[in-house]
């Protein structure tokens, strides 16, 4: 069974006691002042100020509190990144999450959703978690409701365009900076004259890297901004955007697979090298980079293995 222990000051106490209210049970114990059980976790308030999770979803409840955690005596960051503020995980905040950097096959999928202190409680009743956590069957079921309920901007870089910019000498960090700051601004637009409280990216680069990255925009979105590794399970907002991206990224490589007459893989492993051969051998190099990230290893084991297969 994980544990995770978090020491929090009067006012996060109240907080975190309030967001579990309605998953209230009786514990008689020395010391305890609040239990909750989850379906995967149980919460324990003490006197002294600290708060225990014990059960598979340990981690993820304490990691919405986005403190300090203590393991086995030392005190350590359960996230990398900006601290953030006391009850955040209640606030209204503009979260971006993106997918498809890692997959041979396929574009790269920016998204942002902006989820209002008002409506977490009903994305929390939609499902919304960590995608990490969730097949991609009940994430195509989850998007649409997501995108009835929320002000969210979806962008996709294809893959010429991706291969473009790549070979001009973006690195995919810019690529992604120049992306994120392109949908957070989207979405700031739709929702105007309303203002998140804050907007969290999850943290792919340090905070200088990132506004460094995109120093040439003409606006680049600053305000209340905020970082930090595993942000989805931080903020629903963060959650929620994971889910849209990686549904556009699935929904993008279902085309490709049509237009490609066979079953497009998602990952970098052996199994995408064998169809990316397969597919170079009957439609040809430039078809293959036409839907690939040219610059990744697996274009030079396709053609070894398409060569193998010609001799």
């Amino acid at each position: 069974m994980s544990n995770e222990v978090l020491l929090l000051s009067t006012n996060q106490l109240k907080t975190v006691m309030s967001y579990y209210l309605k998953n209230k049970i009786q514990r008689n114990a020395p010391g305890v002042v609040f239990a909750a059980k989850l379906s995967d976790t149980s919460i324990t308030v003490y006197k002294s100020g600290k708060v225990l999770f014990q059960g598979g979803g340990a981690s993820r409840e304490a990691m919405r509190w986005g403190t300090v955690q203590e393991k086995a005596g030392k005190k350590v960051s359960s996230t990398k990144g900006d601290t953030l503020p006391e009850g955040f995980a209640l606030k209204s905040v503009l979260g971006s999450d993106e997918t498809g950097t890692g997959d041979f096959f396929g574009p790269m999928t920016v998204a942002a959703c902006y989820v209002p202190a008002d409506k977490i409680e009903l994305i929390q009743f939609l499902g919304v978690k960590d995608s990490k956590m969730l097949t991609d069957d009940l994430m195509r079921k989850m998007a649409p409701d997501l995108k009835t309920s929320l002000t969210y901007n979806i962008l996709v870089l294809g893959n010429e365009k991706y291969n473009t910019v790549q070979a001009s000498g973006w690195s995919q960090g810019k690529i992604k900076a120049l992306l994120h700051n392109q949908a957070l601004k989207h979405v700031l637009t739709k929702i105007a004259p309303d203002k998140p409280e804050f907007i969290l990216i999850d943290q792919f680069a340090e905070r200088g890297i990132y506004y460094n990255h995109i120093k040439a925009e003409k606006e680049i979105i600053r305000e209340n901004v905020l970082f930090s590794t595993k942000a989805e399970q931080l903020h629903v907002s963060v959650a929620a955007a994971s889910i849209l991206a990686r549904v556009a990224f699935l929904e993008e490589m279902d085309k490709l697979s049509q237009k490609a007459g066979v079953t497009i893989p998602k990952g970098a492993g052996f199994k995408v090298d064998e169809v990316a051969a397969q597919i170079l051998l009957s439609k040809g190099e430039d078809y293959l980079t036409s839907i690939t990230k040219k610059h990744f290893a697996n274009t030079g084991k396709a053609m070894a293995i398409a060569k193998k297969k010609r001799i």
